[in-house]
């Protein structure tokens, strides 16, 4: 793992910097605990723990002989030819253990050119066909939007399956597998044999009549029929079989979790003990009795498969990958042995938020994943990653470390854990190649020294913002996706009108001389306009600055393109309906909205255009005071 000076063997660094370059100390009892936590790390691990390495690298190993992934065989004396494949090999040094040896190019795909695009919350995007929420139907159809309006891609938020319990997580940031995909994101109709059973089309999509996406109601109307189509023609599908077993153990277990949690719940931790071993007896008996039922969750993750084939069919599909997954979940059951028990991850105090945050996922034990020759992190990788040409890597200072939480204290008294960082990177950028996918690291908030440069070198794209950056679009870096605000942040409607503003207040974000600084300081980033604008105006304005940027990827979200005042989540809250609203205009709708039709416009000539720093200078602009906080 990389270390630090005041890293200790475990991976736990005994100070951190905030924001503000100022240094903390770690108490002494969240690092012994901590060290509880992650267990002692074997005293001949990098003697057993993968290598990782490039072609032409000087190995640590005199010679052995590696057995590739075709099987074939190669004899390597010291270091790995500038002609050895790249892929997940097996290395037999003599008297030696067997290692898992991973060849990587070091950068990950890029595209040649540039390209902007639309982000998406997809549960939002809603049509009329839509049975009260945004499903791989409407993906399609938004990307079809894009394609004909020349945009180069789509970024969507978390796709990843929660529990298939009645009660339905909203958060697509704590899901229970960052491997497999939610049904809920299912268009019923069109899953194959849909057309055999009389599903009341009518019952569904009066669903989408609410204010608010009601998962809880729309997965038991769309469980109930997904179950009636399976029950009639689910074993009729002669490609499913084949698929399920090509998929091999992973999925398995997936199904199996599922059908599990169906009966004894969503959490693992509360199942009778016998079934918490995922290879034990009693999992296997219970498997052989509830063959249907678990045959029904593999159909399921069959007909997204399918479906997320036709959605993204002929364009970059960016998928976000969450920091973590659900303690209870099927990820966290099948791991066990390789998530930490007794601590969760989270975030160090700053000035956004004095108390820090806690995301409430388990965090993999650094040297456990080591163990593990790296595959949960290669599986998670690869799965979301899979048939869509593009990765967006949720807090990706996570893969260099994690502020771990230990289970009963508060999020300020945690500490640092330290990561593989190089071989993360590289593995990152094995996947990326073998998919011909770009990635994006979301690197906000504390960016610790050597993190950006890190991604760089690997070919991994920063994220930047409009609202974040203080220099002008056109000094920000080519190699990065270009957006002005993301899911957790205003949208730009929202802060021009106040009414962000008034909806933190009434959600008690913090007090009103916070909350009136925060938005002043993200008033300044959009100068140039009349202080009585319409908010389209400063849509508009703002959307011509992040234009003026040089780099790979654009990002516009959909709700800052039609208007919408509020943001898809307020951090810290836990009575506002967050990540449950709403689209306000209809996909069908969607490419005749005026105002979006002008963005996709701005965007587009911004990416054909070399920028010119005089061209749309900032500040004051003819007819009208500017706007400067």
């Amino acid at each position: 793992m990389t270390r630090t000076p005041d890293t200790d063997r475990w991976g736990i660094d005994a100070t951190w910097l905030d924001a503000l370059d100022e240094e903390h100390e770690v108490a002494q009892a969240t690092i012994e605990r901590l060290r509880e936590v992650i267990g002692e790390p074997p005293e001949d691990l990098e003697h057993r723990a993968p290598i990782v390495a490039r072609p032409g690298d000087v190995l640590e190993v005199d010679e052995a002989e590696v057995t590739l992934e075709d099987g074939s065989t190669r004899h390597v004396d010291g270091e790995l030819p500038d002609d050895f494949p790249l892929g997940y090999h097996w290395l037999q040094a003599p008297g030696g253990p067997r290692r898992r040896l991973v060849v990587s190019p070091g950068r990950c795909w890029l595209p040649e050119d540039r390209a902007w695009g639309w982000a998406v919350q997809l549960y939002a995007t809603r049509s009329r066909g839509s049975w009260g929420i945004g499903d791989l139907a409407d993906l399609r159809a938004v990307r079809e939007m894009a394609a004909d309006q020349g945009a180069g891609f789509v970024l969507v938020n978390p796709l990843h399956a929660v529990a298939p319990t009645p009660q339905q997580e909203a958060s697509p940031y704590l899901p229970a597998t960052r491997r497999f995909r939610n049904p809920l994101y299912l268009r019923v109709e069109e899953v194959p044999g849909a057309d055999r059973v009389d599903l009341d089309g009518d019952a569904g999509r009066a669903l989408s009549d609410g204010e608010l996406v009601d998962r809880d109601a729309i997965w038991a109307r769309k469980r109930e029929a997904l179950r009636r189509v399976f029950d009639a023609a689910g074993r009729d599908e002669p490609a499913f079989p084949e698929w399920w077993w090509f998929q091999g153990q992973k999925l398995q277990d997936w199904a199996t979790w599922c059908a599990l949690a169906d009966v004894h719940g969503p959490d693992w931790h509360t199942w009778p003990e016998e079934l918490r071993d995922p290879r034990g007896e009693a999992v296997g008996r219970f498997v052989a009795e509830h063959e249907r039922d678990v045959a029904f969750h593999a159909w399921l993750q069959w007909c997204l498969s399918r479906q997320l084939e036709r959605a993204t069919e002929g364009m970059t599909v960016i998928q976000d990958l969450p920091i973590g997954v659900a303690g209870g979940g099927a990820d966290a059951w099948t791991w066990q042995g390789v998530l930490a028990q007794g601590a969760t991850v989270g975030a160090p105090p700053d000035e956004f938020n004095a108390q820090g945050q806690d995301w409430g996922s388990p965090p993999l034990v650094p040297w456990r994943l080591q163990e593990a020759d790296y595959e949960p992190f290669v599986e998670s990788i690869r799965a979301t990653m899979a048939g869509a040409g593009g990765l967006r890597i949720d807090h990706v200072m996570g893969l260099f470390r994690l502020w771990w939480v230990p289970t009963g204290g508060s999020a300020a008294d945690g500490a640092y854990v330290r990561y593989p960082a190089e071989d993360l990177l590289d593995i990152v950028a094995l996947e990326s190649h073998r998919a011909q996918a770009v990635v994006v690291g979301e690197d906000l908030g504390t960016v610790e020294d050597g993190v950006r440069e890190a991604m760089a070198e690997h070919g991994i794209l920063s994220y930047r913002l409009l609202w974040f950056e203080d220099d002008d679009p056109t000094e920000w870096p080519a190699e990065a996706m270009a957006a002005i605000t993301t899911h957790d942040l205003p949208t730009v409607a929202g802060l021009w009108s106040g009414a962000d503003l008034e909806e933190q207040r009434r959600y008690g974000t913090g007090t009103d001389e916070e909350l009136e600084r925060g938005r002043r300081s993200l008033l300044e980033r959009l100068p140039g306009v009349r202080r009585n604008a319409r908010p389209e105006t400063a849509v508009r304005r703002a959307h011509e600055l992040l234009a003026r940027a040089p780099s790979l990827l654009l990002s516009a979200t959909l709700d800052d393109a039609v208007a919408e005042r509020r943001r898809p989540n307020v951090p810290g809250t836990t009575d506002r309906p967050n990540w449950s609203l709403p689209l306000p205009v209809p996909v069908e709708d969607l490419p005749a909205h005026p105002l979006l039709q002008e963005v996709a416009r701005t965007l587009g000539e911004g990416v054909t255009r070399t920028s010119d720093p005089e061209e749309d200078a900032l500040g004051e602009q003819p007819g009208g005071e500017a706007r400067t906080g």
